[in-house]
């Protein structure tokens, strides 16, 4: 059953106050629960995507055992690259991995423009096997162009990301031919998932925060904010929020991408955001991992801490500060959503 408009979810998105905080988790789908590793098996997470059943279960399970406010599509921020045939893969235990980075324009033309009801059509048919069995809003994603940029130009998780700096500032043009690309995918996909029934989208920048201000601004920004306006104009009903980790010398920033709702890391406040960004803005956050694998006692006074930072604003949706570790007891998680619920319930 498709989501109603007066879900917790999308009254909290719009800004508007609900009947509760809604709550979801970032890496909700899976990773932490026994049901999820039972069926998840060896092999690469794209070799699962691709499975319209096996997503949908997987993006279902979370949902049942948490009683989350929106479901999050199981999927992943490569996925694009993947299915357009650049050569790149996810490494259990080390993340995505392309043997062949992108270095060069003879790469770039291996990562040709997303055509998503024919690349991506397992995903779709994920989607539409969801929008018949939820009762909570769907959410769509994908990989903001610097995130998966540095994916595929360093060809490996990197804490350096050496090889992007250096086409940043010695190869400029492939530099912004790639983002242009990378911006096509995401909104591509993103508006693909929308038209099949998603009701709100994330993009991921996970990796953002290892940029200056000035090297955000010339290099990333543009690229972004081209991301959010294109979706604002194509669905400007729907709601989009803007996610990444250690950035907060970003925030002014990013926010000037669009985004009607920001992501929050558990490296600021949601009172510091709103004092520097305004009152009025939406946030979605941001509890700290590790509060989490504590226990119950230590998460529940930490997602406390949190409510009370964001002061009653009725533009709040809770979440983690960070993905769903493997290690966070679902029992935890649970607990989590009954207490922020029963917290505040109007």
């Amino acid at each position: 059953m498709t989501a109603l408009p007066t879900s917790p979810f999308l009254t909290a998105a719009r800004g508007e106050r609900a009947t509760h905080t809604p709550v979801w988790f970032m890496r909700q789908a899976g990773r932490s629960l026994p049901e999820y590793r039972a069926l998840r098996g060896e092999g690469s997470i794209l070799d699962a995507i691709k499975k319209p059943e096996l997503a949908a279960e997987f993006t279902l399970q979370p949902v049942r055992r948490y009683g989350v406010d929106a479901a999050v599509l199981y999927s992943d921020i490569v996925v694009s690259s993947h299915a357009v045939g650049f050569g790149i893969d996810v490494a259990p235990g080390t993340g995505p991995v392309a043997p062949v980075p992108l270095r060069t324009n003879d790469d770039l033309a291996r990562l040709r423009a997303l055509e998503p009801e024919t690349d991506m059509h397992y995903v779709m048919q994920t989607i539409d096997m969801l929008v018949k069995e939820l009762e909570v809003p769907l959410l769509g994603f994908a990989g903001a162009p610097f995130t998966v940029a540095s994916y595929l130009i360093e060809g490996r998780p990197s804490r350096t990301y050496e090889n992007s700096f250096a086409m940043m500032r010695n190869n400029d043009v492939l530099w912004h031919s790639v983002m242009e690309r990378l911006s096509q995918h995401a909104i591509a996909l993103v508006s693909a998932q929308i038209q099949h029934g998603a009701q709100a989208f994330q993009i991921f920048d996970s990796w953002v925060g290892a940029l200056t201000v000035d090297d955000y601004r010339k290099y990333v920004l543009p690229h972004t904010k081209n991301v959010f306006t294109e979706l604002s104009r194509l669905h400007p009903e729907v709601a989009g929020i803007h996610f990444g980790v250690n950035c907060a010398h970003l925030l002014e920033a990013m926010h000037e991408a669009g985004a009607s709702i920001m992501g929050i890391d558990a490296t600021i406040s949601l009172h510091d955001v709103r004092t520097r960004l305004g009152a009025d803005v939406v946030l979605q956050g941001n509890l700290n991992t590790d509060r989490v694998l504590e226990g119950v006692e230590p998460a529940l006074a930490a997602a406390d801490e949190v409510l009370a930072s964001n002061a009653q604003h009725p533009g709040h949706i809770f979440n983690l500060g960070h993905g769903v570790t493997p290690q966070c007891n679902p029992d935890v998680l649970h607990a989590i959503v009954q207490h922020v619920h029963k917290r505040t319930a109007q």
